[in-house]
């Protein structure tokens, strides 16, 4: 029993020794190393791509920071040996000065100020809570403000270019889709969908998406529904009175399908409504709402 208390008194001190040393940190700090640096020395990413950080958001962090202390260094260039520039962590930043910190740590590395955007933006890209359009604006900042071409964007960001592509897409859309994006309204797969085509088209789908909540699958569905006349009918159309013509586009918009209305020089004529399946047909027939 003498031991064990020996031993557990050991354990006890060397606890206590270990709990009142104090690691010190050089004055110089060096390149690619993590160091101890004070707030007061450290000036903002003028390249930040965000301007606004949830005020409640921040808060939790900064709760968890006291707690926890900062798990993830911030990254920060050095101007000289006493100042220093965020690269990434501005969120981090802001909430360790909400918990009352003094000092934060952070990892110090050589960038110029292209390196500094790209690092930045990059950071950002990776962050959960981006809606679609951040994305793809981050994305455009990246290709305009660092001079990179799809593939390279796609290189940094463990992406393929066509992922790339697909995001960049989106800044076609008309402003009211955008937002619905931002706002998250609708989906990624629903803003593919529409990308790329006519704009009546998009605003038309759209306003199915939003009124009937069409899933991503059906709404790729509508739009190769409604994109058929324009490629299949074009002939027909062309010899069709203009008027005859929207009375054609607004039956394809109702019936959400191909519509053909054909009429000869004496004002005779057809209308012809196309249905992929029995599924379809029904479908159509459900709209006549006949007895």
């Amino acid at each position: 029993m003498a031991k064990r208390k020996k031993k557990n008194d050991l354990g006890s001190g060397l606890r206590a020794l270990l709990r009142d040393i104090e690691i010190p940190v050089p004055k110089k700090k060096s390149l690619n190393s993590i160091a101890i640096i004070p707030t007061a020395q450290i000036a903002t990413n003028p390249f930040q791509p965000r301007s606004y950080f949830d005020p409640e958001k921040l808060q939790e962090l900064a709760d968890s920071i006291k707690l926890h202390g900062i798990i993830q260094p911030l990254t920060l260039r050095a101007l000289d040996d006493d100042n220093y520039q965020l690269i990434a962590g501005e969120r981090r930043l802001q909430a360790a000065a909400l918990a009352g910190l003094e000092e934060v740590p952070a990892y110090i590395r050589k960038a110029d100020d292209q390196a500094m955007l790209e690092l930045a933006l990059i950071e950002n890209i990776q962050r959960e809570d981006l809606n679609p359009i951040e994305v793809a604006l981050s994305y455009q900042r990246l290709i305009d403000e660092c001079k990179l071409i799809h593939e390279e964007v796609g290189k940094r960001l463990g992406k393929s270019r066509a992922a790339i592509t697909q995001f960049l897409g989106l800044l076609q859309l008309p402003p009211v889709i955008q937002k619905a994006l931002q706002q998250k309204q609708i989906r990624m797969g629903h803003g593919r969908a529409l990308s790329g085509k006519p704009i009546e088209l998009q605003l038309t789908v759209f306003k199915e998406v939003t009124e009937k909540h069409l899933s991503v699958r059906q709404t790729v569905a509508l739009v190769k529904r409604l994109a058929a006349p324009a490629t299949t009918a074009t002939k027909s159309t062309r010899q069709l009175p203009v008027a005859y013509q929207r009375v054609q586009d607004k039956l394809a918009r109702s019936f959400e399908t191909e519509v053909a209305l054909k009429r000869n020089a004496r004002g005779r004529g057809q209308i012809v409504i196309n249905f992929t399946s029995d599924e379809d047909f029904n479908r159509i027939l459900e709209k006549f709402q006949y007895d």
